[in-house]
């Protein structure tokens, strides 16, 4: 039997079991089993003389954004519309063939929009170029999904589905649990917070599963099973997404209202060019840029021409983001002064 066919069973018997008490042991196995066999479906072929199949786009600019959607929703219209990249749009499914980039300019950043094909069911098997999508899109900063409005959310169920499948998390945040490998001693099982979801049989049986008999593991926060599987098998995404409803000239102004009032979601029509400096606006607050200014001792800021970061940056990445050598001088000017002024140098 497969690596498709074990999922499917596996699935299946997911789907029949009822989900209580008395099942959850089992069903955290299950979990884990398919877990497995999805990790081991995504590896790349390591056969001699094979070659793998990709879209070799090299990242550059301020942010990665991945624009990903099922076929015909207006992936190259607003590709063509919101870079000066020119994508081939067309009326029917399967324009786009492999990955076209673009550069939206906007707030000084330059924000790098990779235009990808068309995800169809079974993308996360292979099929279509799913793989190849899913790829990409692992190494965005940001997952820009366009679904075709007229359709409601029966695309958008779908392309998650395939997304978490292969370990894309979308609009979470990664589990509060320490786990670490060890040598010998057993598992070593301990939380900082009261369990409901979760218990020390469960855990042990899960990491059993992926031949694990010696591991700390500590829950900072209550967790599911699922949760706990993401953390060992650490090769999950945690990227936010934002989701981009297209066509809302063909639809009502009360639909249209509804999907606007949809958390993460903003509406448009490529077409029209409808709503765009509003996704641009939202676009920069999910990639949580920011512009920081340098000024020159004993002259004003210039704010003229600011660095593009990220929320959060110390001065160490300022300083990299100027050039490399940058932060060596800082830190030394940085600790002469401390040292001069009798403070601890940390």
């Amino acid at each position: 039997m497969g690596i498709l066919e074990k999922i499917s069973e596996i699935e299946k018997e997911i789907s029949r079991t009822q989900k209580n008490k008395a099942t959850e042991y089992h069903l955290g196995l299950l979990k884990a089993k398919l877990a497995k066999y999805r990790s081991q479906l995504l590896e790349p072929s390591k056969k001699a003389g094979e070659k793998g199949e990709g879209f070799d786009v090299l990242k550059s600019g301020d942010a990665r954004v991945a624009l990903i959607g099922f076929p015909s929703v207006g992936k190259s219209t607003l590709l063509s519309t919101l870079t000066k990249t020119e994508s081939e749009a067309a009326s029917y499914e399967f324009t786009t063939l492999t990955c076209i980039p673009g550069v939206i300019d906007y707030n000084g950043a330059n924000i790098q929009l990779l235009d990808l094909p068309g995800i169809i069911e079974g993308a996360a098997q292979g099929k279509g170029r799913g793989r190849q999508v899913i790829a990409v899109a692992r190494t965005a900063d940001l997952i820009l999904m366009m679904l075709d409005a007229t359709k409601k959310d029966v695309h958008r169920h779908l392309l998650e589905r395939e997304l978490e499948s292969v370990g894309i998390r979308l609009n979470k945040k990664k589990p509060n649990i320490y786990f670490k490998v060890k040598k010998g001693g057993g598992i070593s099982f301990n939380s900082t917070v009261p369990l409901t979801k979760i218990d020390e049989k469960l855990v042990q049986m899960i990491l059993h599963e992926y031949k694990l008999f010696n591991a700390e593991v500590l829950f900072r926060e209550d967790c599911t099973a699922d949760e706990l599987i993401d953390v060992i098998c650490a090769n999950r995404v945690y990227l936010p997404c934002l989701y981009v409803y297209n066509k809302i000239d063909q639809i009502s102004i009360e639909e249209v209202d509804r999907i606007a009032r949809t958390p993460n979601s903003v509406v448009v029509s490529c077409n029209m060019k409808l709503n765009l400096d509003y996704l641009l606006e939202t676009l920069w607050e999910y990639l949580s840029l920011i512009r920081v200014y340098t000024k020159k001792p004993g002259q004003p800021p210039d704010f003229s021409d600011g660095l593009i970061l990220r929320k959060g940056v110390t001065v160490e990445h300022v300083c990299h983001a100027i050039h490399r050598s940058c932060w060596t001088r800082y830190h030394k000017k940085w600790a002469f002064f401390l040292k001069d002024s009798k403070l601890p140098i940390y």
